[in-house]
């Protein structure tokens, strides 16, 4: 029996299908190991919108050859997409397959018998048609699961729709049949993943079905206690799905909405599909509905053309938006984007300063949210996120609590009184009170 070890760079989407693809791996007779634990071959998952990938990627594989020198190393994900080439010339890869491959890699690898050469199987983009399903298994308290793939967008700085392909999406049944499974396992949160969820219904290449008619579905699942949508764009969120949300069973009230501007210039050199207007409407209406709902924001500082000017309107307007915490990201040039052709870029100090400011301000978003939430009672779902004796876990408004460690206590939804923001900057909470468990 063949050992095999995964690594996965990158967001939630990689890890649902990294879980899945190591479940093919298992029903066909593999073991799966950890890392460290000599294995015979080494499947290591990258992505392109983390920085330096290709820095990141050799020193994974560089580790793989140090723990067993005779494994067989395949690179798979976005930067596999992207750079195949660049990849097979890495010390140490005995294959690297594109986003059309990655699936079928047990079928494509026969054996995984090392050759002379590094096997390239990377087809061009639009080859990409298929969805394939996936979630994550057994990895974390909560499973992501996999409901929509690729991206029609085409912002300045994002090599995604390159890596990923065309929009694409799984079908409601389908999806229903898949969450169905996930309820069976005792799992209490479902996070809904994908490049861009708010395109959820696009198979074949028509629009079939809708983001909405999915959660609307999906909230009448038995055995599910939360369901989380992951990052959705703002002029993709409609006044029905947030509606929706504040009333819901199940759905919980937490949105990470990416802004990446607060300039309206800047919004439109990005080539995106809406104006800070419309994004301020969006905050006010959930904020209407849902007064503790926290909201998530991503940001890009130092695009090319961004003056102290535009980052100072950013700033502002961030700063005045009732919201939770902020993901920074600090512009780096990326290959085939239009970005990389455009006049000014900001210099790298500068970029640094302004993610700096950012992050700050962040900080300072995320305690505020925090202070206004305590003295309330929320149901928590407590983690294997264990600390100086502490546990973890977070409320349904993502805001994370740490109460004294308890293994009774882990994958359980318990209802607790949040007390005082400690200096670790998570939330001290009272005596946790059963809530219900799944039976």
């Amino acid at each position: 029996m063949k050992k095999v070890a995964f690594y996965t760079l990158g967001c939630k989407l990689n890890y649902s299908e990294t879980s899945t693809i190591s479940r093919m791996f298992e029903s066909k007779g593999y073991q799966k190991v950890n890392f460290d634990d000599s294995p015979d071959i080494f499947i290591i998952n990258t992505c392109s919108v983390t920085e330096n990938a290709d820095k990141k990627c050799k020193k994974i594989v560089k580790e793989a050859k140090k723990i067993s020198p005779n494994s067989y190393v395949t690179i798979i994900g976005c930067y596999a997409q992207l750079k195949p080439q660049e990849i097979s010339e890495i010390k140490g890869v005995d294959a690297v397959l594109g986003a059309a491959e990655k699936f079928r890699l047990i079928e494509l690898l026969d054996g995984f018998a090392k050759g002379h050469e590094t096997k390239v199987l990377a087809s061009e983009i639009q080859e990409a048609t298929v969805f394939n399903n996936a979630y994550s298994m057994h990895d974390r308290t909560r499973t992501f699961l996999k409901v929509q793939d690729g991206c029609n967008y085409g912002c300045a700085f994002c090599t995604i729709p390159l890596a990923r392909g065309k929009s694409r999406s799984d079908t409601i049944l389908n999806i229903i049949n898949a969450a169905q499974d996930i309820a069976a396992t005792d799992v209490k949160e479902v996070v809904l993943t994908g490049v861009n969820i708010g395109d959820f219904g696009i198979q074949e290449g028509k629009r079939k079905e809708k983001f909405i008619d999915l959660i609307k579905a999906l909230d009448e699942i038995e055995g599910i206690d939360r369901f989380r949508i992951s990052s959705i764009e703002p002029n993709l969120l409609t006044n029905e799905a947030i509606d929706f949300v504040s009333k819901s069973k199940h759905f919980v009230p937490h949105f990470h909405i990416p802004l990446q501007s607060g300039n309206n210039e800047i919004l439109r050199k990005m080539g995106r599909r809406y104006l800070r207007e419309l994004y301020e409407d969006r905050i006010s209406k959930i904020k209407g509905l849902m007064p503790h709902c926290c909201i998530g924001v991503d940001i890009i500082v130092g695009f090319p053309g961004e003056t102290d000017e535009h980052f100072l309107d950013t700033y502002n307007f961030l700063k005045e938006l009732p919201i939770s915490y902020l993901h920074v990201f600090t512009y780096s040039e990326r290959a085939n984007t239009r970005a990389v052709e455009m006049e000014n870029p900001v210099p790298l100090k500068i970029r640094n300063e302004r993610s700096k400011m950012l992050r700050i301000l962040s900080e300072k978003k995320r305690r505020k949210f925090y202070e206004e939430n305590l003295s309330n009672t929320y149901t928590v779902l407590f983690e294997e996120d264990i600390e100086n004796g502490m546990m973890h876990g977070f409320t349904e408004n993502y805001i994370r609590v740490s109460a004294k460690y308890d293994p009774l206590l882990t994958n359980e939804l318990k209802k607790v009184q949040l007390l005082s923001v400690n200096e670790n900057g998570t939330v001290d909470v009272g005596e946790p009170e059963l809530v219900y468990e799944n039976h």
